[in-house]
């Protein structure tokens, strides 16, 4: 189950995983951020870079893979973790990352996404939210808030956004995490914490679409009130937030509610565990939203978990062990086969 850790080959700068390709998002894009912090990251831990695949679909997001100086993979709408579950089975050793949108990702990805999850292939898989299509000029996406007025929503969105955690952690996601652009420091430290995960690692990455959908997490990126609106979760700590620290969240049954610490004892408090075997918490968290509640950041669920490839290859193992190696060209021209002359 466990894999040796990753060791330094020789010692990289960050600027030796970018590619020289002129990095072309908009100015004040979020996702500048993500990409020095994945580099950053990469470095730190000396990734092998001829060992290091990233793969993406359609989308501003999509371009990652052009500004890594590793492999990479362009594929086409919302199929990279089809791409990137076929590479994992032919080559195990490589560390792959995916790079999605909530467009790419939630939409015609959605099938895809979930089962690359729930498989738990060990790959890492990266999701920009920006709560918007910014490829193709401001159209409402599917994690864009309901009534949301667009290019495509003159009247507002009559859909109802998806909760990607949710859906990550209803697949028994095995490492399920939330970060900001705008928090260098921090998203680093979740992007680390996903690179050494063994198993599927699925990082939401809230992202300033500046141009069609700027301010869209002012909330959380604010310094006046992001102490308020969101919620820092540390393992085995109590749920504290507040310019404060003087509320928390406790369990009313099985809901959620804030509480003063005026009123309320920490030992009242829920604590985060985020290596709990079942997900229920994890997902109760997942639904929690501003304005309602303080939006959690950081690790919500990181658990060991039998992974698809060493499943996979243990079953090609046990059929070759017993009727040994296959012939394709027999196999197709075997005895369901004719000639029409």
């Amino acid at each position: 189950m466990s894999v040796a850790p990753i060791q330094p080959l020789s010692v990289l700068k960050p600027s030796d995983y970018a590619s020289d390709q002129e990095v072309r998002w908009c100015p004040g894009c979020g996702d500048y951020s993500i990409l020095a912090q994945i580099k950053k990251v990469l470095a730190k831990l000396g990734v092998d870079r001829s060992k290091t695949v990233f793969v993406s679909g359609i989308g501003c997001s999509s371009r990652f893979p052009y500004y890594m100086n590793t492999y990479g993979f362009h594929g086409i709408h919302g199929r990279a973790p089809t791409i990137a579950t076929g590479l994992k089975l032919v080559r195990p050793e490589l560390n792959i990352w995916i790079a999605t949108g909530d467009g790419d990702g939630l939409s015609i990805g959605g099938n895809h996404l979930m089962h690359i999850i729930r498989r738990n292939v060990d790959v890492k898989i990266l999701l920009f939210n920006n709560r918007i299509y910014g490829l193709t000029k401001g159209q409402y996406s599917p994690t864009s808030e309901h009534g949301k007025r667009t290019k495509s929503s003159p009247m507002g969105a009559p859909d109802y956004p998806i909760r990607p955690l949710s859906i990550a952690i209803g697949a028994e996601a095995s490492f399920v995490a939330r970060a900001l652009d705008m928090d260098p420091k921090h998203l680093e430290y979740v992007l680390e914490r996903a690179a050494k995960h063994v198993g599927t690692a699925f990082v939401e990455i809230y992202q300033n679409c500046n141009i069609f959908n700027d301010g869209a997490f002012s909330y959380a990126t604010d310094k006046e009130t992001r102490s308020d609106t969101t919620l820092q979760l540390e393992h085995g700590k109590p749920l504290i937030f507040g310019k404060d620290r003087d509320k928390g969240i406790r369990l009313n049954g099985m809901t959620p509610e804030v509480v003063s610490l005026k009123n309320v004892k920490q030992d009242d408090l829920l604590i985060h565990d985020e290596k709990a075997p079942d997900p229920t918490l994890a997902f109760l968290l997942s639904r929690m939203r501003y304005p309602e509640f303080p939006e959690p950041l950081g690790v919500f669920r990181a658990v060991e978990a039998q992974r698809y490839v060493d499943n996979v290859r243990q079953q090609h193992e046990e059929a070759v062990a017993r009727r040994g190696q296959g012939d394709l060209q027999a196999l197709i021209t075997g005895s369901d086969t004719w000639t029409v002359s």
